[in-house]
């Protein structure tokens, strides 16, 4: 016997919606494997391999974050073109472009001469690629994000849409494990010579994986109903209609990304540049540490959106904002101590306060917009909080270190993106159990309204200019 999907999605299969979460989280944590594998090599690599003549570590560091920022730049770009595009042709098509195209860009770095090779031209190549790769991944999360949150049952979304979020970790653990087999078992000559090369090179190997699980899943119903609209000319979409009809979504969910984006970025990448300059610790022993507290990161991340669920995205994120602004007061001393496991109960800390913020994301974004404009508004708000959060993070934390010699610059800089935060959740409202249904009958109404508004001011202008 048939099982019918009621239209808030209570009833839909558990192995049909499982399916749709396993082809999500397949091409994210591809593509956030490349993604932060690049974030990795710049601390272990690039500074050395394409930025030799800078007058000391720390600044050829700051010169390859540099570069690691284009791909922040990027993502913006990627998150408006694919957004557009993905509202009115489908996430899963637009899902696929984008994971072939980060996955050519990312074996081409693989690819790469060095400085000492061709010159300048070395870094030229890279910045061109990093820019393309921050272009798809700029597109990815948008549509991976939607395409199970439209999915998913309204009184468990913050669960289902947040296994996305835990792509993400997964992507960073898998790029970590790998450039730590690499480092590990490779001596530090051959490792800089050709052995970074070969995780780049792998990365079309796991393209291949993660595009042929998404070819074995569909747009949600709820979706296709409204892409019907958009192609008719029924209903418009994109960026402009989003700025038009929801400016406060959108500028909401910047507000809510900045600390959380902030925060990650001191805790995966600013933490190897800490812990193998200051700590002068070796990089694979660094990479270790960070191995374990990814792991711990994928796995607590659903548990956090199943909390969503049950307790409201607000008093979840808020907790994530206040605790995220205490963390480099305190982790940095705790690296100082060159203790392992003390290293490792800070960076875990740090995730943990990160995934309070960072589960709920999915959920809370897609509840803010129509399923019309849905795709745009979450990738724009979600994408061009990036550029200045996370991508300039690194430079400011590296910076700041450099400029002060102490990590306490750095705290602050951190606590003051976290108040900004809180303050943004404050003004939230609660969403959790919202139908998107209902969103769809709201904005369809206030649009009636809004077309009826202008037909009576025309007709009245019409009427006063015959009169």
């Amino acid at each position: 016997m048939s099982t019918k999907r009621s239209d808030t999605g209570n009833d839909v299969q558990s192995s049909g919606l499982k399916k749709v979460v396993a082809a999500s989280m397949a091409g994210t944590v591809v593509e956030w494997y490349e993604f932060f594998l690049y974030a990795s090599a710049a601390t272990l690599v690039f500074g050395t391999l394409f930025f030799p003549n800078a007058g000391s570590e720390l600044e050829g560091i700051i010169a390859a974050f540099a570069t690691y920022a284009v791909g922040f730049l990027a993502r913006p770009i990627g998150g408006i073109v694919f957004g557009h595009f993905g509202d009115k042709f489908g996430r899963k098509r637009l899902l696929q472009f984008s994971l072939v195209l980060v996955g050519v860009a990312t074996f081409l770095m693989g690819c790469l001469p060095t400085f000492q090779q061709i010159g300048y031209l070395a870094p030229v190549l890279l910045v061109l690629l990093r820019f393309i790769q921050g272009f798809a991944v700029g597109g990815e999360w948008g549509g991976a994000v939607l395409l199970v949150a439209e999915h998913s049952p309204e009184k468990s979304r913050g669960f289902w849409a947040s296994w996305p979020q835990a792509a993400v970790p997964g992507g960073n653990l898998l790029a970590t494990a790998v450039l730590f087999v690499l480092s590990s078992t490779l001596s530090d000559e051959a490792f800089l010579s050709w052995g970074w090369r070969v995780a780049f090179w792998l990365s079309a190997v796991i393209v291949l994986v993660g595009y042929y699980i998404r070819t074995k899943v569909s747009d949600a119903p709820i979706f296709l109903k409204a892409q019907k609209e958009v192609i008719a000319g029924d209903k418009r979409y994109g960026i402009v209609e989003v700025f038009r009809r929801y400016p406060r979504g959108v500028f909401t969910a910047m507000g809510l990304r900045f600390a959380e984006n902030i925060l990650y970025y001191l805790v995966v990448v600013f933490s190897i540049t800490y812990l193998k300059i200051i700590v002068e610790m070796d990089t694979s022993r660094v990479l270790l540490l960070l191995l374990v507290a990814h792991a711990l990161h994928f796995t607590v991340i659903p548990f956090v959106g199943r909390l969503s669920d049950r307790v409201g995205r607000r008093p979840v994120y808020f907790a994530g904002a206040v605790l995220a602004g205490t963390w480099g007061f305190f982790a940095f001393p705790m690296m100082d101590t060159a203790n392992d496991f003390i290293i490792i109960i800070a960076i875990m800390m740090g995730l943990l306060f990160h995934a309070l913020m960072y589960a709920g994301q999915p959920a809370i974004m897609a509840e803010m917009f129509p399923t019309r404009m849905r795709y745009s508004g979450v990738s724009l708000g979600y994408q061009v909080t990036s550029v200045i959060a996370g991508s300039i993070a690194p430079i400011i934390a590296v910076s700041l270190l450099s400029t002060f010699d102490s990590s306490v610059p750095v705290a602050i800089y951190l606590a003051a993106a976290c108040l900004v935060t809180a303050l943004v959740v404050l003004t939230l409202k609660e969403t959790r159990g919202l139908s998107l249904h209902d969103i769809d009958a709201a904005d369809a109404a206030a649009d009636a309204a809004a077309t009826a508004d202008h037909a009576a001011q025309v007709s009245d202008l019409g009427g006063a200019s015959r009169r």
